[in-house]
């Protein structure tokens, strides 16, 4: 079945130009390789509401798209600032338009608040990397998101803010230690939003050259780790984690979505 995609992109140019630099895939680019090795008939297109100007252009034709992807970025949405009020804005035209949409990470923080919930810092902490015990709830088992997957799992995941307010009518699909909301489905406009806090489209080989391509940030900045050592350490676990991990499992949740249009 051939489909029509939008790829929401989160970040800024800057950070993704910062991306490129270090040899390392955007998070849009990361989407797009695990799309089409899950399905090779798609049609998609890329916008970014924080830097391009021409909102009329894309909302213009924006029904002509079955679904819609927002992915990662490394912002923080309780940050009101111009490109973020940008993005709300653009989610919220989104709502009106497009049935099916899948956010993921920043994405799912998006659609949150564009429908009314809240997304603060993290109170537990950050995951870094690596999101582990995530565990479905009752609601989870029964969805079609988790079709094929195991109630408690691990997955790739690099986030500091979590959800802390659901939108109305949302439903809790998982959680784990870190964040209590790992996933949710609720219904805003003409949508069905699928969210997810964490990254089955992206490899734990990419979640370790994030790590080390931000290993200054994540010491002097946010204060996740005390030194480079104990940053090795922790990049031990992951992978670890990579050396059991198969990449159909990972990506059930991608894989899931797309059947959904059938």
């Amino acid at each position: 079945m051939s489909l029509n995609l939008l790829i929401v992109e989160g970040n800024l140019h800057k950070e993704n130009n910062d991306f490129k630099k270090a040899g390392i895939e955007t998070h849009t680019e990361s989407l797009k390789d695990t799309l089409f090795y899950l399905n090779k008939d798609l049609n998609i297109d890329v916008f970014n509401p924080c830097s391009e100007e021409n909102f009329n252009k894309i909302i213009n034709k924006i029904t002509k798209y079955d679904g819609l992807i927002w992915g990662g970025s490394s912002l923080n949405i309780y940050n009101e600032c111009i490109e973020i009020k940008r993005q709300i804005l653009f989610m919220k035209e989104c709502f009106k338009n497009i049935k099916k949409i899948l956010g993921i990470c920043w994405g799912m923080q998006v659609a949150v608040t564009a429908a009314g919930g809240e997304v603060k810092k993290a109170k537990n902490g950050p995951h870094i990397g690596i999101a582990k015990d995530i565990t479905l709830s009752e609601s989870g088992k029964k969805h079609k998101l988790y079709r094929e997957k195991d109630n408690i799992f691990h997955s790739p995941a690099f986030n500091y803010d979590e959800v802390i307010t659901l939108p109305s009518g949302a439903i809790n699909l998982s959680s784990n230690k870190i964040n209590k909301v790992q996933s949710l489905n609720f219904n805003s406009g003409i949508s069905e939003i699928w969210g997810l806090q964490y990254h089955p489209e992206i490899s734990y080989d990419k979640m370790i050259s994030l790590i080390r391509f931000r290993k200054d940030r994540l010491i002097d900045y946010r204060k996740c780790f005390k030194s480079y050592q104990e940053i090795e350490s922790h990049i031990e676990t992951i992978e670890k984690e990579k050396k059991v991990s198969k990449k159909e499992v990972r990506m059930l949740e991608l894989k899931n979505w797309l059947n959904s249009f059938n």
